[in-house]
């Protein structure tokens, strides 16, 4: 029962530690500049891409669904030449379907059909990757991700002999109006602190926290994929 109690209470201590740490840097811009190292150290267009390959988020419309296809429609129109690839998985028979969606909101940007390829069955990204070495081999791609993905993507790329790999990362864009406001002035009750100018607290502590959630969890992902031997 000692022992027991004891290992309840290390876990406790650990958890709350863990805890408090997130707390902290969620008040830094530690996890920002993380997230941007990490979508900034395989970003690159070295060359005109033959295939832009624009891989799946969540479903359609999701934040990064849309954002995706921003950039690879923003993307595409300027190498005219390229093919994009949409790689989700789905039901290209059902006009319904995320993957269909997406094309979709390509051709809504200006993308030809006719330019759009599907890859419609890797559940992750290694059998993504997989499978659109089935449908081009010895060509220069572009891969339109995320930016706490990027890295992951274009070294899982690589690692199944595609020799010229670029990456885009999609960050998202700040808003330029300035959100701070008076609460006295919209009729707040005078003992309620007054936060309306303290961005931190009311945006960027919110913001920095999802950063976090996304870094752990690639973290792990890129060390599982070390250890499968994918990257």
């Amino acid at each position: 029962m000692k022992t027991l109690r004891r290992t309840l209470q290390i876990i406790l201590i650990t958890l709350g530690s863990i805890l408090t740490l997130i707390i902290i840097l969620a008040f830094t811009s530690a996890p920002f500049w993380i997230r941007y190292g990490m979508g900034m150290k395989k970003a690159s267009v070295n060359r005109p891409p033959d295939y832009i390959v624009v891989l799946g988020g969540g479903g359609m419309p999701s934040e990064s669904g849309l954002i995706r296809c921003w950039y690879a429609a923003k993307t595409a129109n300027y190498f005219p030449r390229a093919k994009v690839i949409v790689a989700l998985p789905g039901d290209t028979a059902d006009s319904l379907s995320s993957i269909n969606q997406m094309k979709n909101e390509l051709i809504l940007r200006g993308i030809s059909p006719g330019r759009i390829l599907y890859e419609n069955s890797g559940a992750n990204t290694r059998a993504e990757a997989l499978n659109i070495r089935k449908i081009v081999s010895s060509v220069a791609i572009l891969i339109i991700t995320s930016p706490e993905h990027l890295y992951r993507a274009v070294l899982t790329f690589k690692k199944i002999g595609f020799l010229k790999v670029d990456g885009i990362p999609t960050f998202e864009k700040d808003l330029e109006t300035d959100l701070s406001f008076d609460a006295m002035k919209l009729g707040g009750r005078k003992f309620i602190p007054d936060v309306g100018k303290n961005l931190t607290l009311r945006y960027k502590f919110w913001t920095y926290l999802h950063y976090e959630e996304l870094i752990l969890r690639e973290f792990a992902a890129l060390g599982y994929y070390k250890l499968m031997g994918w990257i």
